[in-house]
């Protein structure tokens, strides 16, 4: 059967293809195509940032930094505390080497026995020593001539006795022989008068005896040998003479 249209239906069926017509074209951006699958901004961030070094690519280096960066903030938090205990430690072997210098003088190497008491390092303790040296808490050549006076003019000591004295206290050499030339030279003398003095004391034992006791005696105290021999021989010849004396001029 044959369908006549009017003219309405036929104007209404021409309309969709004209409204196609009257479309834009469509254009595509540069490097888009149809069907292709739209990309993250961080997709292109990331590979730029992978290209160029950036840390936004490289999360975990720079997890890995900020955990290096927490550890150095730590050790720097440490080292003035280990600064700080190395400073207490010195000051407390400094005061402990200052009370016993106020018991006594020291030599440098007494010093240093003190101060290797403590925790100070061996290079602490140089310095140390020589601050106190410039200082003069520690004067070996002081502490010579207090030797000296104790033991040679107090105590009666000889030249050899005095130098044991001397060397047992750890004084260096180059004081020591310099303090030893000053000691007057006056041994036999000495000698004689502490002779004479012990032999009062020896009277009940017969000759033999009391020379080998003031041989002894003397020798102890340092003094040479000629000037033992010379001091007993002295001694001797004063027996039995009351007041009797030696006299060297």
């Amino acid at each position: 059967m044959v369908r006549f249209e009017s003219a309405d239906e036929q104007a209404a069926r021409a309309q969709p293809e004209q409204a196609v017509e009257d479309l834009a074209p469509v254009t595509y951006l540069p490097g888009a195509t149809p069907g292709m699958k739209r990309r993250s901004p961080l997709d292109g961030r990331a590979r730029v940032g992978a290209a160029d070094g950036a840390a936004v690519v490289a999360l975990p280096v720079a997890s890995g930094g900020g955990q290096h960066e927490a550890r150095q903030g730590t050790e720097l938090e440490r080292e003035p505390d280990a600064d700080a205990e190395i400073a207490a430690e010195r000051e407390r072997a400094e005061r402990l080497l200052l009370q016993r210098l106020r018991g006594r003088s020291l030599s440098a190497a007494e010093a240093r026995a003190v101060l290797r008491e403590t925790d100070v390092g061996d290079d602490e303790v140089e310095e140390i020593v020589e601050r106190f040296t410039e200082l003069h808490y520690i004067d070996e050549a002081k502490l010579a001539e207090q030797i000296i006076h104790s033991h040679h003019a107090r105590k009666g000591l000889g030249r050899t006795g005095v130098e044991a004295e001397m060397r047992r206290r750890k004084i260096v050499p180059d004081v020591i022989l310099e303090k030893l030339e000053e000691i007057p030279d006056d041994e036999e003398e000495r000698a004689t008068e502490l002779a004479l003095k012990r032999v009062a004391q020896l009277e009940r034992f017969d000759e033999k005896t009391i020379d080998r006791r003031l041989t002894g005696f003397l020798m102890r105290k340092g003094y040479s040998s000629s000037a033992v021999r010379t001091a007993v021989k002295a001694a001797l010849a004063s027996r039995g003479r009351p007041g009797s004396s030696v006299r060297f001029r």
